[in-house]
């Protein structure tokens, strides 16, 4: 799970650079394209984090019925 964490991460390193690189050629598309990339950011970590508390939610749940 930590490699999946580390790829967006690199991901979003790499787009926020050509985002802050080209903003001159970009305009007025720059604020959408921040919008969105924060956007991606956050929706895709917490999908990430979601999928590590499963498993802990299922052991604390079947700790509580015993």
């Amino acid at each position: 799970m930590n490699r999946n964490i580390l790829i967006t991460l690199a991901i979003t390193l790499i787009l926020a650079w050509a985002i802050f690189h080209f903003k001159t050629q970009l305009g007025i598309f720059i604020l959408p394209l921040f919008i969105g990339l924060v956007a991606f950011v956050t929706l895709r970590l917490y999908r990430l984090m979601e999928k590590d508390d499963a498993p802990e939610q299922r052991s604390t749940k079947s700790n509580k019925q015993q």
